[in-house]
């Protein structure tokens, strides 16, 4: 590709594209396009099978041991050559050596870090080769945990590959209870050989300083790396409004900060709270162009103390907003396979179930920019971790010098985003404390190890952005506060895990009252569509070698079918059991975000674990490994409405309260009918209610008595509020498996109309859980509902892709009577 020439004389020579690929044994020799990984240009070539299909994990282990070389050739004219020349590396994956014309010019060893290393004493006219080495993450952990002056433990469970603890890369590359185990390598984002001339731009940072009456000063500064001193003229444009400032520079690094007052800002509000105002802000060198997004907004993490100990909520714009939504990890277990289209649905798909945050969990990446640009248009608050999770970490001088150019470099990178709510320091890392004989022997040494480590990230992350949100681990319960905060109902964050982990009932969730729960979670299978495209027809039963490989959960399988046997009836076949599976995801999820939102405003945030999937796998996710919906982002839709009534039964079991929750920041009314249905579907009334429900608030609506619904007898239930939300929903005094359930005599026609189908589904008895699949991936207008007998409902079916001419998709319906097992 021929080099670019910017402003002025500044040259900007693109690297993506073909590269020359091979093991350092030389018993491989390929290309691979970068940005990539190896995995995906060796598979591309034919050398290794697709990793994610049937039980080829196994099979491409050796990957990781080897050495990679990655080579190109760059010609640069004579004319061209004098001045400083760097190149610019988003991000190498991860120890590597990267060599100019066999000189030695970087040593990577940060995922996380933008490299631009200077390679002006290497170049020479005409043509110039580029070597990168990336070495063995394997070996090069193993080497960095024998130098350490004591053994930092990882959590063997989650990461079959060890050590990788010692490297500042995605944890999860080293498998985890939902990854693949292969410790992908690569080299990521845009990725260029530069010649710098006046200055280049290192970062672009913002404050906004909010006035009393009601304006803001929004403070941008540019810090620019220059070779010597000089002027350099800088445009700053916010949506239009364009200013030059002609700057000193010195040799190094210089900031320049320039003001725009904006006298009436339109506010970016969370999805469902207000719209998405956003302004976009660029900084213009003769060399470069940096564009920011900005959204004025003003956020705070409220702690104060209170009757039950101290809050957690996040206040934005004044107002204090209960955040629901789920955690987000990598959107690939192959970055190669990451593409802005496929996240962006991900991402689609949380905003479209009412979700108003995600978290990106501390075990995988800092995502790119344009991730951070589609939050901030969604209206998605961002808790970010920062990525350590799951295991002890050194906090030897080197180990912290790197994480602190990590932070450094990441805080300045996203925190003008508006969608960035908190910066969160680990993942589990204070309960990994107790995981491991070598710290639960010493717990002295490896708290003040974690401390020192937990504080440079504090330090760091404040030097870069003062005015940002910290909060020190999740699950935590405070500041310099190293106990439980597992089940801590009076402060914090909190992760609640017993009822998957301890095999607890789902009425176990209403034993607990968080402050805010950042992650919970029940496993299900992976969708029959994509069951499919990993697994052969002989491989379709639970306990196959095949669908075991994709459960990487310890005792998932036995979990998932032991819960069955305690609510339901067992599936009849394998479909069934695929299905039920994700009813009961849903279920158990419903069940504690139904109960802590009624504890509004005592509990301010519920996020499930998982959103996604990185490849086909049994997990906790509400969307498949490709964005599928699975039973459960269906529910999540409903039990996320920001204006809901859920059913919530005492703890003993003789009453059930129907509690109203409003998000919203005005009084609702709501009105609701509750009905009893019998077995064979046929429904008569039972209670109507009326009543207004005040802004950010959860209010009792009506109670009944448990004793009087019949045993043959289910609750449903329908309400409309008077800002014209509505729903619907159904009660079970008991477990399902108790119920006799007669045949539904579900009938299916579908009408295919502009780009999709119309599904009418009709029922000739009580039909629970009613969801319809086709034999094609796409998405549904509604799914997982309930029909009493005589009852129709209409949904429309989209293909993820065009179908071809004359094709059709198959459809079928499962419900929980057809799905059960019969003598």
């Amino acid at each position: 590709m021929p080099p670019e020439t910017l402003n002025g004389d500044a040259i900007r020579i693109d690297l993506s594209g073909d590269w020359l690929l091979a093991s350092a044994d030389n018993s491989h020799a390929l290309t691979i396009a970068l940005p990539g990984d190896v995995h995906s240009a060796l598979q591309h070539a034919g050398v290794i099978a697709d990793p994610y299909r049937g039980r080829n994990e196994a099979e491409v282990q050796w990957v990781a041991h080897k050495d990679w070389v990655l080579e190109r050739t760059v010609s640069i004219d004579a004319d061209d050559l004098g001045g400083y020349w760097y190149l610019d590396f988003d991000s190498i994956d991860t120890a590597a050596s990267v060599h100019v014309n066999d000189r030695l010019v970087l040593q990577a060893e940060n995922c996380f870090r933008r490299y631009r290393p200077d390679v002006s004493g290497a170049l020479v006219a005409g043509e110039n080769r580029i070597r990168v080495v990336l070495h063995s993450a394997i070996a090069e952990a193993a080497r960095r945990q024998a130098e350490q002056p004591f053994r930092v433990p990882y959590h063997e469970g989650n990461s079959p590959i060890p050590n990788g603890n010692m490297l500042r890369k995605p944890q999860c590359h080293f498998g985890w209870d939902w990854n693949i185990a292969i410790a992908p390598l690569g080299i990521y984002g845009p990725l260029a050989l530069c010649r710098l001339e006046a200055a280049r731009i290192e970062h672009v940072t913002t404050r906004q300083v909010w006035l009393k009456d009601g304006s803001v000063d929004l403070q941008v500064t540019v810090t620019l790396f220059a070779r010597d001193r000089g002027i350099v003229p800088i445009h700053f444009d916010l949506d239009g409004q364009r200013e030059r400032l002609d700057c000193a520079v010195a040799a190094g690094e210089t900031r320049i900060t320039h003001v725009f007052s904006i006298a009436e800002p339109k506010r970016w509000w969370p999805s469902g709270s207000g719209e998405q105002a956003l302004s976009m802000l660029t900084v213009e060198t003769p060399e470069e162009t940096v564009r920011r997004q900005i959204g004025f907004r003003t956020i705070e993490l409220v702690t104060d103390r209170d009757e039950a100990g101290n809050r957690f909520a996040f206040r934005v714009n004044g107002r204090d907003i209960f955040c629901r939504g789920a955690n987000w990890i990598p959107g690939d277990a192959l970055m190669a396979r990451v593409t802005p289209e496929g996240v962006e649905d991900l991402l689609r798909s949380a905003a479209d179930a009412n979700m108003n945050m995600i978290r990106v969990w501390g075990g995988g990446f800092y995502e790119p920019d344009w991730f951070y640009d589609l939050c901030d248009r969604l209206g998605l608050l961002v808790w970010q971790d920062f990525m350590f999770a799951c295991n002890l970490y050194p906090s030897t001088p080197d180990f912290l010098e790197n994480v602190t150019a990590e932070v450094d470099y990441q805080v300045k990178r996203l925190a003008s985003h508006p969608s960035i709510a908190l910066w969160c320091g680990d993942n589990e890392l204070v309960g990994a404390l107790t995981w491991f004989e070598e710290s639960r022997k010493d717990r002295d040494r490896y708290l003040v190890s974690y401390d020192r480590l937990n504080r440079t990230i504090e330090a760091a992350m404040k030097a870069a952005c003062p005015e940002a949100s910290w909060w020190p681990s999740s699950p935590s319960v405070g500041y310099l506060d190293f106990g439980d905060a597992w089940h801590a109902d009076g402060s914090g964050d909190m992760h609640y895990w017993s009822v998957w982990h301890e095999n607890k009932s789902f009425d176990n969730y209403r034993t607990v009252r968080p402050r805010f729960c950042s992650e919970f979670g029940f496993q299900s299978y992976t969708s029959m569509p994509v069951i499919r495209r990993f697994a052969e027809a002989r491989d379709l039963n639970i306990a196959s070698p095949v669908m075991e490989a994709h459960q990487k959960n310890a005792g998932g399988n036995e979990r998932i079918a032991g819960t069955m046997f305690r609510y339901f009836r067992f599936p009849k076949d394998f479909p069934s059991f695929v299905y039920l599976s994700q009813i009961q995801q849903g279920l158990a999820i419903r069940t504690a975000v139904d109960y802590w939102r009624s504890l509004k405003p005592h509990c301010m945030g519920t996020l499930y674990w998982q959103l996604n999937d990185t490849w086909p796998v049994a997990s906790w996710s509400s969307l498949d490994y490709g964005g599928h919906w699975k039973a459960m982002h269906y529910m999540a839709r409903r039990f996320f409405q920001p204006v809901t009534v859920a059913a919530i039964p005492s703890a003993d079991g003789k009453t059930i309260a129907f509690s109203m929750v409003n998000d919203t920041a005005e009084p609702v009314t709501v009105e609701l009918e509750t009905f009893l249905v019998s077995l064979d579907g046929k429904q008569r009334p039972l209670v109507a209610a009326a009543g207004a429900c005040s802004p950010e608030r959860a209010e009792t609506l009506v109670t009944i008595t448990a004793a009087d619904v019949p045993a043959d007898a289910l609750v449903f239930w329908s309400f409309e509020a008077s800002n014209g939300l509505r729903g619907e929903g159904h009660y079970v005094c008991g477990t399902y498996k108790a119920l006799d359930l007669k045949p539904a005599g579900l009938a299916i026609e579908a009408v295919s109309g502009d780009e999709g189908y119309n599904v009418t589904v009709t029922a000739a008895g009580l039909a629970l859980h009613v969801m319809v699949e086709a034999d094609v991936e796409g998405r549904y207008s509604d799914n997982a509902f309930d029909l009493a007998a005589g009852e129709a409902k209409t949904i429309r079916f989209t293909p993820k892709v065009p179908l071809d001419p004359g094709a059709r998709p198959r459809f079928n319906a499962y419900d929980l009577e057809s799905c059960q097992g019969r003598g």
